[in-house]
């Protein structure tokens, strides 16, 4: 009966009957636990990445625990473990990474633990970093400041947020010697 319904397989084939199923009393019984499976937790290979190819463009926030390289386009913010910007990518926006490679363009301001521009990137904005590397042939207009943890934007921007800000209206007009001309003259 086994036979059967295992169909033409040998038995010295057949290891563990325990997936089959057996006529017994004419009801159909399993043989193997009837407990609910389990998907099974797979870990990503390290060498898995995600992928932002040329045909794309985003607006908006992408983050990512891992590993990221981007051959499109960004519009806002990229956050990630570690991110690679191709050649031929663009960022306008804020860049938040531990390890960041640049190959193509970006727009707007950094803050990472490792920047490298490499001989084809393109930026134009503000680097906050712990280490940073320049290529001969690479383009960088802005500034650059060595942070310990620059991570850590909120308090970042805490600071930038501390600065005062002088409204064109509220400065005073100076006289020809630099003088305020609000100041009285004896």
């Amino acid at each position: 009966m086994l036979e059967r319904l295992r169909g033409d397989m040998p038995k010295d084939q057949i290891k563990d009957p325990a997936p089959f199923a057996t006529k017994v009393a004419g009801t159909v019984q399993q043989l193997q636990s009837s407990a609910t499976a389990q998907p099974a937790e797979t870990p990503a290979p390290a060498n898995a990445y995600s992928a932002i190819h040329s045909d794309t463009t985003i607006t908006g926030k992408v983050r990512t625990s891992g590993v990221i390289k981007i051959s499109g386009r960004i519009e806002g913010e990229l956050n990630a473990e570690s991110a690679e910007i191709c050649e031929g990518a663009q960022i306008d926006g804020t860049i938040i990474a531990r390890e960041l490679t640049i190959r193509g363009r970006v727009k707007g301001t950094i803050h990472a633990m490792r920047v490298r521009l490499l001989s084809t990137a393109v930026v134009e904005g503000d680097i906050f970093h712990r280490t940073l590397s320049i290529e001969e042939e690479a383009l960088f207009e802005g500034t650059s400041k060595r942070q310990e943890n620059p991570t850590e934007v909120s308090s970042n921007l805490q600071a930038e947020r501390k600065l005062p800000h002088h409204d064109s209206q509220s400065i005073a007009p100076m006289d020809a010697i630099g003088t305020p001309e609000t100041m009285s003259k004896n």
